[in-house]
Formats: structure tokens, C-alpha cells, sequence
């Protein structure tokens, strides 16, 4: 690692150190990668990377840079049920973090980059009454709605707008971060509020990852704060296009259909459109097959038998030949941010039909997919239909494939997006 980084406005080398926070680490989460990625980007250029996370959730997991643990199993498991029964969830692990905010202290950190606080393992109000006394430098890119509502991660599939003025009677008090039976949806808007805008403007970056959440948030108590979006990005080495994919087709079946429609969810819902893949196989075709990745045992018993169901996997080179095997990429998302997914699909050459949904249209032009109505799933099939009458023989090649890697190679390239960040820092440290 190297101990030196040259700022734009010192005229000498300094150390610098990035202390970035998340409560999962591994590989195959889009946060985690996104924080282990940003942090070798960041040893690239001459800083020290740390990265705090749940061990109680994530247990010890391989990173170039250094870790550290916050709390373990009991706290988290504490931390879980407490939310579970009054609706208080980050206020918990008191010990855990005041530990952790110790750590801070001895690491002295330059640059603070939250990710995600909503993991049964931080107590936030303890947390930002730290980094506001302290004046830290605090960048924190959004992921999700949590940090501006009173309870939900997301609120477009529940209809709910009550967070632009306060919360209360939470139509999602059941879903995650799960509630019994209290509603304390106001009360945590409140806190939440109070914690939040104790940061100085000066002090304090909202990297929203798309568009949409950005002007979702122009309406929340944090509009007066600095934005910038910062889209995700992706490994274009390792999601490219594959002229050969015979063997995924064959380990998973799939050897002899005309179109393969390829749907993938860490976790498969409502919301991700997991009833309207099942509604679509009613219509499709002898030679059409659906294939979703990211089933668990529970919900690959409610899917039929025209449906190809693969458990989660980790390893993302059979997993980007199985996106450039697919005639296209579906993701019927009824609510979302900008999902990393379609990102990846398109490098590997393969388009996208995605719901009008969120952040999930920003990475779809005419050139790389198709957008549809949320619910039409007649229009979620003709469009897959549309692109495999172009291929001609049912796979994504030829010049739809070409377009869609040349825009990846504009837009999604992790090294750009993760430059985007040190640029930020930067400019946040010269302040």
C-alpha cells in the first residue's frame, strides 16, 4: 500500500485514509462489491482504505483493504429482534457502536463514505452525533429510500408518499425492517431528521446512485444538502460478450431453445416481479424458456415447471455467460434505484426490457432494451419477441449486442465511476 497521495491544493504528499461503512462485504452483493472496489481504487491512488462492516452478518471476508468487524452475532440478533418489536430499528447496538466510533477516533479517517447503516448493526443517532461533533468529512451514497423515510427501503410498490410529510400509519410496517406491531414510522422520520441534518453542508456529500432517487430526495428533509449522482459501475472485463455459451446452456438445460429469457434477484419478491415472470410463463412458447437466477428453495416451489430456476451463485463468470446466452434480460422491478444488473446484461452484450420503474430506466435507451408499462406483461414478452426475431436465431448477437457493449463501454466502466468518487473526495477535503 502506498503511504502517499498528492491533493490538488497541497503542495506537498500527505497521508490520506478512506474509511467507508456497509454491513455486508461479500462478492456477491452489489453494495459490497461496490465498497471493496471503490476502496482498491482508492489504494490505487495512494490512499489507505478501511471498511467497517456487520460481523455478526457478513462473518470475516477477503479484502484488499483493511477491516474492521463491528459487533458479532448476539448484537445483531439483539439488534433484529428489538426492531422487530417496537419499530426502533438503528437504535439499537449502542455498545457496538460506541466501540466502533472508538476505532474511528485511533483511525483518524480523512473521508467517511457511508453505503448502508440499515443493517441491524450501528446505532445512527450515536454514529452522527460523532461524525457532527468531530466534523468529519462524510460522503453517503444512496442505495435505497431508507435514510429519508420513517421505516420502508422502498415506498413505489406500496403507493406511499407519506415521507414527504412526516410518516405515520405505515402501510409497510411488516416489510423490511420488520415491525410486529408497533408503528413508530413518525417517530423514527424524527429521529432520523434530527441525526441526519446535524452534518454541515460543508462537511456532508449525498451521492445519490441515479437520477430518480436524486429528485425523490429534492422533496425529503436532506434537500438542502450537496448531490451528486454517481451512477454505478460494473467490471467490463469480467461482463463482455461470449460468441460461445454452449456449456451453461447445456449444464442448466437450455440447449435447444429458441429465446431465453433471463431474470436474476438476490432476493425474489412481488416487488422484483417474480409473480409476473409466473404470469408470463402462461404465454410463452415450446421454444421460449424462462430461466431465473437467485431462487431459494421456498420460492422455486411456487414456480412452474416451464420455469428454470438457479440457485444464487457467486461465481460471475458463469453468471455473465449466462447473461450473454439469454436473447434478452428481463426485469420486471416494481420498484427500484438503479439496479446493477441491467448494467451487467448490457456489457455482456445481451438488452433489457425493464418495467418504467424507478432508476431501472436510466441505463435503457433504444439502443440497449426496451422499456414497458409496470404490470404489462403481454408487453414484457413481445418486446424479449422483438429481439429474437432481429438475432434471427433466438441469441443476443449480431449488432444489437455491438450497441449494447459500446454503450457499456461509455457509461458503466467501474474505473470511471469509482474516479468519480476520489475526484469527490478530493474536492470534499479542499473545501
Amino acid at each position: 500500500m502506498s503511504s502517499g497521495h498528492f491533493t490538488f491544493t497541497h503542495s506537498k504528499y500527505i497521508v490520506v485514509k478512506l474509511l467507508q461503512i456497509n454491513p455486508v462485504l461479500r462478492q456477491s452483493t452489489s453494495t459490497g462489491r461496490i465498497m471493496r472496489e471503490i476502496g482498491e481504487t482508492a489504494m490505487a491512488h495512494g490512499w489507505e482504505s478501511y471498511i467497517a462492516y456487520s460481523r455478526g452478518r457478513d462473518g470475516v471476508m477477503e479484502s484488499s483493504s483493511s477491516v474492521i468487524p463491528v459487533g458479532n452475532k448476539l448484537d445483531v440478533a439483539w439488534h433484529g429482534l428489538y426492531t422487530r418489536l417496537t419499530d426502533a430499528h438503528g437504535l439499537a447496538s449502542v455498545q457496538a457502536t460506541r466501540r466502533f466510533i472508538r476505532q474511528i477516533e485511533v483511525l483518524n479517517p480523512d473521508i467517511v463514505h457511508i453505503h448502508n447503516i440499515h443493517g441491524y448493526f450501528l446505532n445512527y443517532p450515536l454514529l452522527f452525533k460523532y461524525l457532527a461533533e468531530s466534523r468529519r468529512k462524510v460522503v453517503w451514497t444512496v442505495h435505497d429510500c431508507w435514510l429519508y423515510t420513517g421505516h420502508c427501503y422502498y415506498y413505489s410498490f406500496a403507493g406511499c408518499d407519506r415521507w414527504q410529510t412526516g410518516c405515520g400509519r405505515c402501510p409497510q410496517r411488516g416489510a423490511f425492517p420488520r415491525s410486529w406491531w408497533r408503528d413508530r414510522s413518525a417517530r423514527n422520520f424524527s429521529d432520523k431528521r434530527k441525526a441526519f441534518t446535524s452534518l454541515l453542508p460543508e462537511n456532508f456529500v449525498i451521492v445519490p446512485v441515479s437520477r430518480w432517487i436524486r429528485e425523490e430526495m429534492s422533496r425529503s428533509f436532506l434537500k438542502d444538502y450537496d448531490f451528486r449522482v454517481i451512477h454505478n459501475g460494473i467490471d467490463l472485463d469480467v461482463f463482455r460478450p461470449m460468441p460461445d455459451t454452449a456449456d451453461v446452456k447445456e449444464k442448466y438445460g437450455l440447449t435447444g431453445y429458441r429465446t431465453i429469457i433471463l431474470g436474476l434477484a438476490s432476493i425474489w419478491s412481488r416487488e422484483k416481479g417474480l409473480d409476473d415472470f409466473i404470469r408470463m410463463s402462461q404465454f410463452t412458447a415450446p421454444d421460449e424458456r424462462i430461466v431465473l437466477v437467485g431462487v431459494d428453495e421456498k420460492t422455486g416451489s411456487r414456480l412452474p415447471g416451464n420455469i428454470t430456476a438457479i440457485r444464487r451463485t457467486d461465481n460471475v463468470e458463469e453468471l455473465a455467460r449466462l447473461y450473454a446466452a439469454a436473447t434478452a434480460f428481463v426485469n420486471p422491478t416494481w420498484q427500484d434505484n438503479y439496479p446493477t444488473v441491467n448494467l451487467e446484461s448490457i456489457a455482456c452484450g445481451t438488452p433489457v426490457v425493464t418495467y418504467r420503474t424507478g432508476g431501472s430506466v436510466e441505463a435503457v435507451t433504444p439502443a440497449t432494451g426496451r422499456i414497458v408499462e409496470q404490470g404489462d406483461v403481454a408487453g414484457l414478452l413481445a418486446a424479449v419477441r422483438d429481439f429474437a426475431a432481429v438475432a434471427g436465431d433466438g441469441s443476443s448477437a449480431g449488432r444489437q449486442s455491438a450497441e449494447c457493449r459500446a454503450f457499456a463501454e461509455a457509461n458503466f466502466s467501474k474505473h470511471d465511476r469509482y474516479l468519480d468518487y476520489i475526484r469527490l473526495y478530493e474536492e470534499l477535503l479542499n473545501r
